[in-house]
């Protein structure tokens, strides 16, 4: 063999190392690129979910002799004017409470510090730690303004997170129009991707998924209407500090199955705490017998004939769904589950019988 000619085996190793190289440079830009969307593809994802929660009721409408167009637009126009009406409703609620209670929070600390239970603190520490003095400190950090806005990193990160809230919530429901409106052009041409010969089970078992996802969001968004309503006319019955704001809190948290709840009646009990013990217990005593009642009662009539799933799968699902993706992965992660029960019940199952 010729001195200078190169080997085989080493042509063959620089190939292997530049593909590899190749192939890691092309997976870590995929990578880059898919974090620098990851917000679009989160906007898609929830546009996507809640078009899929307002389809039973489009066909509903579709049912009953109305167009498909119609049904969409007035579903819409009514989910818009539900939630804009909630929104004109709570939101100067929210915002005077809010004020009020800034105003009200030195005085608040300054009752804190007089109770009798801060009191014996005091005198069991007395000379080790004054008490006193950090209560005073935090009333005279809380009385000045600008170190309240620093909470949320001054006012210009406050609006710049006001705008792209709302940017992001009109993405969302101009997303969400579309999608309710081309729901079966969308399904038509998935379905047209696939072979032929699984083509039927393959609409059966989608078309099964989509309304097992939109039986489980307007079952979950009943759940969270039922304890904020119930809840604002608790609230202000006993007196708790910004009835409106907690009231809206129980609704949120309830639309994040199992440790929703929990975390909204943890929050809601602990600001009443704040203002005094009796009205903290009186809080946490609601929330205790209230989450009784919706475990007991209202959840299972209302999100069985939603989503069939064994009850330790959905707290699996709700656990390793906020582990992966926060408050939107605990949200989403049960109608996933059952979605994949459904593919196993239709598909797997059925195929291993053939066996």
């Amino acid at each position: 063999m010729s001195t200078g000619a190169v080997s085989p085996r080493l042509t063959s190793a620089f190939r292997i190392g530049f593909t590899g190289t190749l192939g890691v440079g092309l997976a870590y830009g995929l990578m880059t690129a898919l974090q620098s969307v990851s917000t679009v593809l989160i906007y898609i994802g929830l546009a996507l979910f809640l078009a899929l929660g307002l389809e039973p009721i489009v066909l509903w409408l579709v049912d009953r002799g109305i167009s498909r167009s119609l049904s969409v637009v007035a579903v819409v126009l009514a989910f818009l004017g539900i939630v804009a009406g909630t929104v004109l409703l709570v939101a100067p609620a929210v915002i005077r409470q809010i004020q009020q209670f800034v105003e009200d929070l030195p005085e608040i600390i300054g009752e804190l510090a007089r109770t009798g239970w801060v009191t014996d603190l005091e005198a069991r520490f007395t000379g080790a730690v004054d008490v006193d003095g950090l209560f005073r400190s935090a009333s005279d950090w809380v009385s000045d303004p600008e170190n309240v806005l620093s909470l949320g990193g001054g006012v210009v990160s406050i609006g710049a997170g006001i705008i792209s809230f709302i940017t992001g919530v009109l993405v969302v429901v101009i997303l969400t129009i579309y999608f309710a409106v081309t729901m079966p052009t969308i399904k038509a041409g998935m379905f047209s991707l696939v072979a032929a010969t699984v083509r039927p089970t393959v609409v059966a078992v989608t078309e099964e998924v989509t309304r097992s996802i939109g039986r489980y969001v307007l079952g979950q968004v009943s759940l969270g209407i039922i304890n904020g309503f119930f809840s604002a006319i608790y609230l202000t019955i006993i007196g708790a500090p910004l009835p409106a704001l907690l009231a809206f809190i129980a609704f949120l948290a309830s639309l994040i199955p199992l440790v929703g709840p929990v975390t909204g009646a943890i929050i809601i009990t602990a600001s009443c705490l704040m203002v005094s013990p009796g009205l903290g217990i009186a809080a946490g005593v609601y929330y205790l017998v209230y989450m009784q009642i919706e475990a007991y009662l209202l959840s299972p009539r209302i999100m069985h004939a939603a989503v069939d799933v064994p009850g330790a799968l959905v707290i699996i699902a709700a656990i390793a769904g906020g582990t992966l993706g926060g408050v939107l992965g605990a949200v989403v992660a049960v109608p996933v589950a059952a979605s994949a029960l459904i593919v196993i019940r239709k598909v797997v199952v059925p195929a291993q019988a053939k066996r």
